[in-house]
């Protein structure tokens, strides 16, 4: 998908939100978010980047398939948010996610204002030592409860699964102490980046260390981005099933997916390509597993290559890694609290 100017992106969102957002039962308003809302309109909708779309409703929206999708050229994905997530701002003030989310998003339809008055309580509020320590605790029980669950008798793919969002999570702990958005398939690129920021570099190397990607060469990478390539190919040749992610998986996601982890290696940001990289090789298995069995036994040896070259081979080194992430996190504790002194 070509380039495209954020004011010709966000003028497409808006055209959504007018024609079929607000078609929507119960509907309150809309707002965008994520990385692009601090660029201005003159800029290019980067790399690997979508618009994220958030529709607010009183009420679940029937029939509503949320998910990445083209309109006018733009690469949209929306995702819905019943008001009462929402309200009162407590609750959003003490969520890791909708808390940075609707605190650093630009509000573009709000018949009733609703969302522009829990936006500026957000704002006001956001800040508050007691709500970022909060919304770290947040995350840090996101994480025990990811690692602290293992079934050794699910396929492969789905341990690693298991194992690999709550480990990317470190970097989320970083991220919502310096009061930025925990992103999900640059987390490690901006959490090196806010350590950097906070002169505190030297604990970097130990978010790689725990996902086992501190020591990889840009040609591993390389080499397992071009077998994902073909696995993300083949498997949007046979997807059937509906998954959370289906729309990750999909034509349109290539460029982010694929295209995009290309670019960081280029510029030598290889290590922080590779969380997103075995993600993208497990979801798709997990769509094999179901739609193509063939296919899935063919290329798994591409995905186990991947996950090898992050030292795990066996259900035992995985289980081995989950506890190092849990033995580690007292310190990381300990990191996001100088962070918080710090101030943003």
């Amino acid at each position: 998908m070509a380039l495209v100017r954020l004011d010709t992106a966000r003028a497409a969102a808006r055209h959504w939100i007018s024609t079929e957002g607000r078609a929507h039962p119960g509907y309150l308003g809309a707002y965008l978010t994520g990385s692009t809302t601090t660029l201005p309109d003159g800029a290019e909708l980067p790399v690997g980047s979508d618009l994220d779309v958030v529709l607010v409703t009183r009420e679940e929206p029937e029939g509503f398939k949320p998910g990445k999708f083209d309109h006018q050229g733009v690469l949209l994905e929306v995702t819905h948010l019943p008001w009462d997530l929402l309200h009162p701002a407590e609750r959003v003030l003490t969520d890791h996610h909708l808390a940075p989310g609707l605190r650093h998003g630009t509000v573009v339809d709000d018949p009733g204002g609703a969302l522009a008055g829990l936006q500026a309580e957000v704002v006001a509020r956001f800040a508050e030592p007691d709500l970022v320590r909060a919304r770290c605790r947040s995350v840090h029980e996101r994480i025990t409860g990811g690692l602290e669950q293992h079934d050794p008798e699910l396929p492969w793919h789905r341990q690693v699964t298991g194992w690999l969002f709550p480990t990317g999570a470190t970097t989320h702990l970083v991220l919502v102490a310096a009061l930025r958005n925990p992103t999900v398939r640059l987390r490690y690129l901006r959490a090196r980046e806010v350590l950097a920021e906070h002169g505190l570099s030297v604990h970097y190397p130990e978010l790689l260390r725990l996902l086992g990607a501190e020591e990889l060469t840009p040609g591993q990478v390389r080499h397992h981005l071009d077998t994902l390539a073909v696995t993300f190919d083949e498997t949007v040749a046979v997807a059937r099933t509906p998954f959370p992610f289906s729309t990750d998986i999909s034509p349109q996601a290539r460029p982010i997916a694929i295209d995009a982890a290309h670019h960081l290696v280029a510029r030598g940001d290889h290590r922080e390509a590779m969380f997103w990289t075995v993600a993208t090789f497990a979801r798709c298995h997990t769509v094999l597993a179901v739609d193509a069995p063939d296919t899935h036994e063919r290329l798994t040896p591409h995905f186990t290559a991947a996950v090898a070259d992050l030292g795990i081979n066996t259900t035992g080194e995985l289980l081995a890694r989950r506890k190092a992430t849990l033995a580690a996190l007292p310190g990381l504790r300990q990191l996001t609290e100088r962070i918080i002194a710090q101030g943003a």
